[in-house]
């Protein structure tokens, strides 16, 4: 029998509430460092003076695998290639967004090194779909189904609670809230991408996702850059999220950390992820947490920290606190929180030399192998699209490495 509207919005009405309850219990849980910053005038985003990309860009110091002189073939057994590879989760109707992407990336990259690209999809992949992949590169392409327990809503999600949920977020004009999908795809991304059968004989990845672009030549092997340094994760755009989709991940975080506070890396990025100055309304409204992240539609990560014990204790956390369907929890605030905490943040990395672009968002380094965007423009669109900028925060407590 359907539960009555009524009913069901005083559920979801009675679980937010008990989640700010929760918070409030948890305000002073030990091992968080609280911050002591005061307010400070409105934030509008980077000073032009201070935009380290408008400084000339070259490639990352010290030793860098090229293809001249090492073995890239596409077939070779005896490649230079480490185990990595491109991965893209992506539906068949959105293959003539992903087409343009695949010959921007190959073009400025990959067709030097030929890594292996994996499709993922909770659909079949169409035939048309594999041939015109195929057709862009030179390297394996690999077609995927998501598995149906990785995929599905768990069984402890209540559908009622989600859509009334799901309502009210709409009603504050957050997008995709309605979308199952989307939290459907925010959850695999978060904890189960890494976990797929097609990954589990690879240790690097980089996420492609479709409508992105690549303005710069990139000419050394990426993945033997993190392998040779040891590097847990590398990005190139850093913001401040919203909010109101993520209001109790802190706490929930908090909660997760009294149990388990040895998991916090002594080298972390706590500052980061506490700071209460820059965007002091984002930090009071997300329960202590600032919002900053990096913006996971690129990443490039060492698949061993996703299955460390850290990374997969938290997520059953998270996902069991329901979250995910709930609120709208995405992958990019799940990995940044993760990595700012269990991750020595020295091992990660920013690709201020690779030039990308999802829109409305770029990374556009000045450097003669960039073509196609103007160097140290973070974004297109409306004025207030500066403020979301996190790498002011990024650069004063971790660095610009």
């Amino acid at each position: 029998m359907a539960i009555a509207r009524p009913i069901r919005m005083l559920g979801a009405a009675c679980i937010l509430i008990t989640l700010f309850l929760v918070f409030q219990i948890n305000k002073g849980t030990p091992g968080i460092i609280p911050s002591t910053q005061g307010p400070s005038v409105p934030y509008e985003g980077m000073n032009r003076k201070d935009e380290p990309l408008l400084d000339p860009t070259g490639e990352p110091e010290g030793h860098l695998w090229r293809a001249d002189g090492n073995d890239y073939a596409p077939d070779s057994e005896k490649s230079a290639r480490t185990n990595a590879a491109l991965i893209s989760l992506v539906r068949n109707e959105e293959l003539h967004e992903l087409i343009p992407t695949m010959k921007d990336l190959e073009r400025t990259w990959n067709s030097k090194f030929n890594y292996p690209w994996i499709f993922f999809n909770d659909k079949p992949f169409t035939e048309e779909f594999k041939r015109q992949t195929q057709a862009v590169t030179k390297a394996k392409c690999q077609y995927e189904i998501v598995p149906k327990e990785h995929w599905d809503m768990p069984e402890w999600i209540n559908m009622d609670i989600f859509r009334e949920s799901a309502e009210m977020l709409k009603e504050q004009n957050i997008q995709y809230s309605d979308k199952l999908s989307y939290h459907q795809m925010c959850r695999w991304n978060s904890g189960m991408f890494y976990k797929h059968p097609a990954l589990k004989d690879y240790r690097y990845y980089w996420r492609v996702e479709p409508k992105v672009k690549f303005f710069c030549d990139v000419d050394y092997d990426v993945f033997r850059f993190m392998e040779d340094r040891n590097m847990t994760y590398g990005f190139t755009i850093n913001l401040f999220d919203a909010p109101q989709t993520i209001s109790t991940l802190w706490p929930e975080t908090k909660k997760f950390l009294a149990v388990n506070p040895s998991y916090v890396h002594e080298n972390n990025m706590m500052d980061w992820l506490t700071d209460d100055k820059l965007r002091p309304e984002h930090t009071e409204a997300a329960n202590g947490y600032s919002t900053c992240h990096f913006w996971s539609n690129f990443e490039i990560g060492d698949l061993t920290f996703f299955r460390s014990q850290q990374y997969e204790d938290y997520f059953n956390h998270l996902d069991r606190a329901g979250g995910f369907f709930y609120e709208r929890w995405g992958d990019a605030p799940v990995h940044s929180i993760a990595l700012g905490l269990f991750a020595d943040k020295s091992k990660v990395h920013w690709f201020r030399d690779i030039g990308y672009n999802h829109i409305p968002y770029l990374n556009c380094p000045n450097s003669p192998k960039c073509h196609g965007c103007t160097p140290g423009k973070f974004y297109a669109g409306e004025p207030w699209l500066a403020k979301e900028d996190c790498r002011p925060n990024y650069f004063k407590f971790v660095g610009t490495h």
